[in-house]
C-alpha cells in the first residue's frame, strides 16, 4: 500500500486511565485473541495480573506496580485486535509513534522497537521501583507525595512556567523583592507540560500548596489546581532510582533500530535517533519533563500530521492531542479514538474511506 499524503500518528495514554473492567469488552467481543494476550501477559509476568485487571479491587489495580503493566498491556492489546482482527497495518497506515509518559513503552511496542515481553517486564520493575521510592521519599519528609496539574488561559502558559521555574530556584528571577523573602521550594518539579494550557507539579503536595500561594501572592498569576489521581512524585528527581535502574536494564534489552515507524521521545519531543539515544532517554524519562505539548507542536509543524488515532484504555482522544491541532480541515484528519470495538469499528471503515479517495486523487 503506497504512502498516505495524509500523515498519520498513533499515540498512547500513561498512569492515570486504569479502571478494573477495562479488558472486558475487548475480552467478550475478541475472546481468542484476547485470552491468548492475556495469557501471555500473565506468564511474562509470573502472576495473574489479568486477574487484577478484570476484578480488582481497585486497591490493587491502583498500586503502581500493577497499574502501569496493566495499563500497557491493554494498550497493546487493544493495538494486536486492530491489527489481527480488522487487518490493521501500523506499518503501512502510521507514520509515528508517541505515547504519555508511561505510554511511551507501548508506543515503542507499536512501533517495532521493543518486544512487547521486553516491555512489559521493563514497565513492571521500573514500577516497583517507582513506588519504592514514593514509600522513601514519605518516610525521609513526612509529607504527602504526588501530583497537581494547573490550568491556566493558552496565553499565560509560557510566563506561568517561567514564573513557577524561579519560585523553584530553576530560573533567573525577574520577581520584585518581596518574593525574595522566601528561599527557592525544593521537591517539586514540573513533571509535564501538557497543552497551550495546562502544565503538571510533582513532589510534595505540601510544597506544592506552598507554591501555589506564591504564584497567587507574587507571581500574578492564578491557575486552577487540580490534584491527579496518582500518590507518586512521577518526573521527577524522587524517582532518580527508577531512572539508574533504567539504564542497567536496557542495556540486557534487544531494541530493533531502525523500527517500523519513528517514535518520539517524552525527553526530547523528537524522534529517537539511534539506540543508545533511545536507552539514555528513556532512563531520562523518569525524572525529566515530558515536553509532551513540543511533542505535538513538532508532529504538527514539522512532520505534517493531521490524524491522530489514540488508542488505550479511558478515553483516549482530544484532551491529550489539543484542540489546536485536532481540529482540522482535511477530510480524515483530527482525532480518532479507539476505547471501545465500535470505534475500533468505525475507525476502520473511516480509514478505508479516506485512503481510497486518497488514491484516486
Amino acid at each position: 500500500m503506497p504512502r498516505r499524503e495524509l500523515h498519520t500518528a498513533l499515540f498512547f495514554p500513561g498512569h492515570g486511565v486504569q479502571r478494573v473492567g477495562m479488558a472486558s469488552t475487548w475480552v467478550d467481543r475478541f475472546p481468542r485473541t484476547s485470552a491468548r494476550f492475556l495469557d501471555e501477559m500473565d506468564a511474562i509476568l509470573g502472576f495473574n495480573l489479568s486477574r487484577i485487571i478484570s476484578d480488582g479491587p481497585n486497591s490493587h489495580l491502583n498500586r503502581t506496580e500493577n497499574a502501569q503493566p496493566a495499563i500497557m498491556a491493554v494498550s497493546v492489546l487493544i493495538l494486536r485486535i486492530f491489527e489481527d482482527e480488522f487487518g490493521f497495518d501500523t506499518g503501512s497506515r502510521v507514520d509515528v509513534t508517541l505515547g504519555h509518559s508511561l505510554g511511551e513503552f507501548s508506543a515503542l511496542v507499536a512501533a517495532g522497537y521493543l518486544k512487547f515481553a521486553d516491555a512489559l517486564r521493563l514497565v513492571r520493575r521500573r514500577a516497583e521501583v517507582m513506588a519504592q521510592c514514593t514509600r522513601r521519599a514519605v518516610e525521609q519528609s513526612g509529607e504527602t507525595h504526588g501530583m497537581v496539574a494547573l490550568i491556566c488561559e493558552p496565553d499565560h502558559i509560557e510566563s506561568l512556567l517561567r514564573t513557577v521555574h524561579e519560585f523553584l530556584g530553576l530560573g533567573t528571577s525577574s520577581l520584585d523583592d518581596t518574593s525574595h523573602a522566601s528561599p527557592p521550594i525544593q521537591r517539586v518539579m514540573v513533571a509535564n507540560i501538557n497543552s497551550p494550557n495546562q502544565i503538571v507539579l510533582s513532589g510534595s503536595i505540601e510544597r506544592i500548596r506552598t507554591l501555589l500561594v506564591q504564584l497567587r501572592q507574587f507571581g500574578g498569576h492564578d491557575p486552577r489546581a487540580v490534584r491527579l489521581k496518582s500518590d507518586s512524585p512521577f518526573h521527577s528527581p524522587v524517582m532518580s532510582p527508577a531512572a539508574d535502574y533504567m539504564k542497567t536494564a536496557v542495556e540486557g534489552v534487544d531494541i530493533t533500530f531502525p523500527a517500523i515507524v519513528p517514535c518520539i521521545s517524552n525527553v526530547s519531543a523528537l524522534p529517537f535517533r539511534s539506540k543508545e539515544d533511545l536507552k539514555n532517554l528513556l532512563s531520562r524519562q523518569c525524572t525529566d519533563t515530558v515536553r509532551w505539548w513540543d511533542s505535538i507542536r513538532y508532529l504538527h509543524q514539522e512532520r505534517g500530521v493531521r490524524r491522530w488515532i489514540g488508542i488505550g484504555p479511558g478515553k483516549v482522544g482530544r484532551n491529550l492531542v489539543g484542540k489546536e491541532v485536532g481540529r482540522v480541515d482535511i477530510k480524515g484528519g483530527g482525532v480518532w479514538a479507539v476505547c471501545n470495538p465500535r470505534e475500533m469499528e468505525d475507525t476502520m471503515v473511516g480509514l478505508e474511506q479516506t485512503e481510497s479517495e486518497v488514491r484516486a486523487v
